[in-house]
């Protein structure tokens, strides 16, 4: 088959790496790319946006499979137009991609889907904000209804905080036109989550859990990002509690799209909150969705599945999941991501990275790259906020920790940094 993978991301460096493995993949293009994916895949100088660009390339390439990364495309209807062009494609309709591009949307189908979620309001009034603030009072969850990469939710610890927030999103505009809608809701304390599964519309096969690490700096401390870490599995997401978020948040979510006639086709990313109950025992409750593999929770993923990923996926755009079953490696996973100094708030880019080979030779390490280039001189180059992210994978949590940091700790670049905690909730467990 020949294979094209739209994005540039350290999530798109996972799954080319990934894909690059099958038998079934007789060509590999990436659009963009970056400069870690341009050693698996053919990279092609067309955005991830420019939806008339990557459609046009599938068709003049012949290519008969797409796989679509990140959320904006999807959002934008590239899934459609490559359908409407006669190219199979794993992602969401614009129609169903409404799950992550509209706040307010999700929502609102949760809600008539029956699944758990935090009490929440829609807002395009400012004083009508603020008013739902203050008779709530806090903590309270102020997030942009549009898409705003990974950095529009505020936890709010003061009323005041809130209003604050209220007036930067929308009368600011600090996210753009993702501002003009704010969805505010409950704030659930407890253990965060990550959960996937790959659907066919109809049908849902649940990947293994994942942990990730929102907070830029050690401890959980510093604004959210759009991840610095991950490790999988997450010790909070028993088995039990995997089998009731696809009951009652999952398969609810999958047959509500369908019957809307909105069928999902892709994967649905659960952003879970594992909270206790009456009786003391966990229950999960539904953060968001997103309509993509989490970026940096698919590398994780990836370096942990044992089966060929291209052959799921085609199946699950053929509408032919039912029944398939994935083989997982027992081993655990983390990855560490190395950041522009400044990120998620203003940053440098271009400064050259050194020591990815000799970080590449540690045993079970891979360096996905996320916001990267090469210059014409061969030397890497940062391009992005997040820009690497150090995967291993080892028999426990904390020997795949040793492994990333000691990667970690051979990549020169000065201009970077990283959190040295990447997995403290499963060590703090253990």
């Amino acid at each position: 088959m020949k294979v094209l993978v739209v994005g540039s991301g350290g999530r798109e460096h996972a799954l080319c790496w990934k894909i690059a493995q099958s038998p079934l993949c007789g060509g590999l293009w990436c659009a963009p790319g970056n400069a870690g994916i341009a050693d698996v895949a053919t990279c092609v100088p067309i955005a991830a946006n420019d939806v008339d660009g990557i459609v046009r390339f599938a068709k003049d390439t012949g290519i008969d499979f797409v796989l679509v990364g990140p959320e904006e495309p999807l959002v934008l209807g590239l899934a459609d137009r490559l359908r409407d062009a006669g190219v199979k494609v794993f992602g969401p309709s614009k129609a169903a991609a409404a799950l992550e591009g509209s706040k307010g949307f999700m929502k609102d189908a949760v809600a008539r889907f029956g699944v758990p979620t935090a009490a929440y309001g829609r807002f395009t009034d400012p004083g009508k904000a603020k008013d739902f603030v203050r008779a709530q009072g806090a903590p309270i969850v102020v997030k942009t209804d549009g898409l705003a990469a990974g950095k529009g939710v505020i936890i709010c610890q003061s009323v005041e905080e809130a209003e604050a927030a209220i007036d930067d999103m929308m009368v600011g505009q600090r996210f753009g036109a993702a501002g003009t809608e704010l969805v505010i809701e409950e704030f659930l304390d407890g253990e965060e989550a990550s959960f996937f599964a790959l659907c066919d519309g109809t049908s849902a096969v649940p990947l293994v859990g994942v942990q990730d690490h929102k907070r830029a700096f050690d401890g959980d401390q510093g604004p959210n990002t759009g991840g610095m870490g991950t490790y999988s599995p997450a010790p909070v997401l028993t088995p039990e509690l995997e089998a009731r978020i696809m009951r009652e948040i999952v398969e609810p979510t999958v047959r509500g799209m369908a019957t809307d006639g909105k069928p999902f086709n892709g994967v649905l990313f659960a952003g879970i909150m594992v909270v206790p109950g009456k009786d003391g025992e966990p229950v999960p409750k539904l953060l968001e969705f997103n309509v993509r593999f989490g970026d940096p929770e698919c590398q994780v993923l990836m370096r942990r599945l044992k089966s060929d990923l291209l052959p799921v996926l085609v199946a699950a755009a053929e509408g032919k999941l039912a029944g398939t079953e994935l083989e997982w490696h027992d081993d655990a996973a983390l990855c560490v991501v190395m950041a522009a100094q400044g990120y998620p708030g203003d940053y440098k880019k271009g400064t050259e990275i050194r020591g990815l080979e000799q970080a590449a030779e540690i045993e079970e390490a891979v360096v996905f790259h996320a916001g990267t280039k090469r210059a014409e001189d061969g030397r890497v180059l940062a391009t992005g906020g997040r820009v690497l992210g150090v995967t291993a994978m080892a028999k426990t949590i904390i020997d795949a920790q040793r492994q990333a940091y000691t990667a970690v700790d051979l990549i020169d670049w000065p201009e970077g940094f990283c959190r040295r905690d990447i997995g403290w909730r499963a060590l703090h467990r253990a």
